[in-house]
């Protein structure tokens, strides 16, 4: 059964999201409002490196939300609410993905272009250029993995779930989630050793080992 630790990327305690949750279930609106606010960030960046089309992207997170707002009363807190929501939106991707026969190429970059400003340090600048430019290509990366292997490497990494939350979210067994993750790293590896020439402690995502 799933722990009822708070997870390091909710920023609310079990208990606030519990007590935001019971006035969902009451009918109250501010609950909901909560609940989007809180949560409509990680899930469009989710859907939008999984997807890539920025208007299908804000119709899918719309009807994530109110699908599990209008089934609040079928969900089970034994597990974070953002188990159940990244669920209900995976399996909307999903769907939208098959519909779609294929993957939407990329039309614009989602990281902010770093500008030179006044009084900057010259070292410091050209170290956030550098950054930027492997953060892009690490992107690019990721965007060249199949569905299930990006979702994996997405809400391993950014959401920090387990492979036990990850099991449900993709409803498959947990061996075959460490299987999409041990076969995205070596993808990823693969494709990212021209970047890092073996330097893999600029990048943890590769360097970790899957429990």
């Amino acid at each position: 059964m799933e722990d009822m630790k708070d997870s390091p990327t909710s920023g609310l305690s079990r208990l606030e999201e519990q007590r935001i949750i019971l006035s969902v279930r009451q009918g109250e609106d501010h609950g909901a409002r909560a609940l989007v606010d809180h949560y409509k960030q990680r899930l469009f960046s989710f859907l939008w490196r999984v997807v890539a089309n920025h208007s299908d992207v804000e119709d899918l997170c719309q009807e994530t939300f109110l699908r599990a707002i209008s089934s609040i009363k079928s969900y089970d807190s034994t597990y974070r609410f953002s188990t159940w929501l990244f669920t209900i939106g995976y399996r909307l991707a999903l769907n939208h993905i098959r519909r779609q026969g294929h993957m939407t190429t990329r039309t614009e970059l989602d990281f902010d272009q770093l500008r030179d400003r006044d009084g900057s340090h010259p070292a410091e600048v050209a170290e956030s250029r550098e950054a930027a430019r492997l953060r892009s290509k690490v992107w690019d990366a990721v965007d060249q993995l199949s569905p299930a292997q990006k979702t994996a490497v997405l809400l391993f990494y950014r959401e920090e779930m387990s492979c036990q939350d990850l099991a449900k979210v993709m409803d498959v067994p947990v061996a075959t989630v460490k299987s999409h993750l041990h076969r995205a790293r070596a993808k990823l590896r693969e494709l990212l050793e021209p970047v890092f020439a073996g330097d893999w402690q600029k990048l943890c995502i590769l360097s970790e080992e899957v429990g």
